[in-house]
């Protein structure tokens, strides 16, 4: 029987062999270009990685030079009334006046109380208002000769450290006398001697105008933002100034230093140099902390661990203080601009009196 279809068509032999080609072309040609896309992915990759190298490790606008402003905004009260959070973690904040019952400080005083456990504020006056310091600014005058002074060190006394206004607190050295400057972070700390402090700032800064820039740098990055020293004793001066809550920062920060706090807890310190002359010299010098000396007693329970005292004409009598209550506990607590030593202490001791039944 015969088909009425029309024959099958074949494909030549070469046909097939080209098209075995062509798709293997194809095939070469898509992985080209898939190898190509992942390289341009990963030199992109690596250059994005570059620029966020160069940024510091951030996409975002770069960083910024340390502002202790910033970390502050404006309230009604004149000067800087709030830390950014971030800022603030490990401090206690003060938005307000904190009234406590016990505390007795007059009108026109400021002072604070601070549980530095809880970051709790137990009574805060006129925590950001300027103040003058006197010698509580030794504080940061010990912290940075702790920082950058070397405790071995020989200082010669200079005829500008014992030239000092009349009256001065001063630990009787002369110009040519050689002393460590470990005796002189102690005379400066436990006494307060004003000629210790023109001789750390001497010898650790290079000038006395160099060291003060020291002090206000120092204080900036603390976030001490209503502060600026132009001495590094406190001796009076209209443009040398602070607040109570700068004075706790700088107390918070100078207690990192467990020399700073063995000797402010001493009742005296004897120092024994070489004068100019080739003599020997021994002073005994009394603390001028009365808690320390026994001239006044804390509240019962209580155990004061270290400070400073400051007393002016301008700034009256003032007293920083690191103390713990019964429990081991730490606090500080800050009365600026007492009448009276006496008053001071009395100040002092309704502040801590409380700090006992602090929950």
């Amino acid at each position: 029987m015969t088909s009425t279809s029309e024959p099958q068509k074949r494909r030549p032999a070469g046909s097939s062999a080209r098209a075995v080609r062509q798709r293997r072309r194809r095939r070469k040609r898509i992985l080209h270009t898939v190898l190509l896309l992942f390289l341009m992915a990963v030199l992109a990759a690596g250059g994005i990685y570059a620029v966020y190298l160069l940024k510091g490790g951030t996409f975002s606008m770069p960083a910024e030079s340390y502002s202790a402003s910033k970390e502050f905004f404006k309230s009604g009260a004149p000067g800087n009334d709030k830390r950014a959070k971030a800022f603030a973690a490990d401090l206690c904040i003060v938005e307000n006046d904190v009234p406590l019952e016990s505390a007795a400080l007059e009108n026109d005083q400021t002072g604070l109380l601070f549980d530095l456990n809880s970051k709790k504020v137990l009574f805060s006056k006129g925590a950001y208002t300027r103040v003058y310091p006197a010698s509580i600014t030794k504080i940061m005058t010990g912290m940075l000769a702790l920082k950058y002074g070397n405790m071995d060190e020989t200082v010669t006394i200079t005829q500008e450290n014992v030239t000092l206004e009349e009256g001065s607190q001063v630990c009787g050295f002369q110009a040519g006398d050689k002393v460590t400057m470990n005796q002189l972070v102690n005379c400066l700390l436990v006494y307060s001697g004003n000629d210790a402090a023109s001789a750390i700032a001497e010898h650790v800064g290079g000038s006395t105008s160099a060291f003060v820039d020291m002090m206000n740098q120092y204080a900036a990055k603390l976030g001490c933002t209503g502060t600026h020293f132009t001495n590094p004793h406190g001796l009076q001066d209209e443009n040398h100034y602070t607040t109570p809550f700068d004075i706790y920062l700088m107390l918070k920060e100078a207690l990192k230093y467990p020399e700073f706090t063995e000797i402010t807890q001493m009742s005296s310190y004897t120092v024994e140099y070489t004068r100019a002359d080739g003599s020997y010299m021994v002073t005994s010098l009394p603390a001028t902390d009365h808690y320390l000396t026994g001239e006044a007693i804390p509240p019962k329970d209580v155990t004061v661990l270290g400070g400073k005292t400051g007393t002016t004409d301008n700034a009256g009598n003032c007293l920083a203080l690191l103390s713990q209550n019964a429990y081991g506990k730490p606090f500080v607590s800050i009365v600026m601009g007492a009448s009276s030593k006496e008053l001071l202490y009395q100040q002092m001791n309704s502040l801590l009196e409380s700090i006992n039944s602090a929950s």
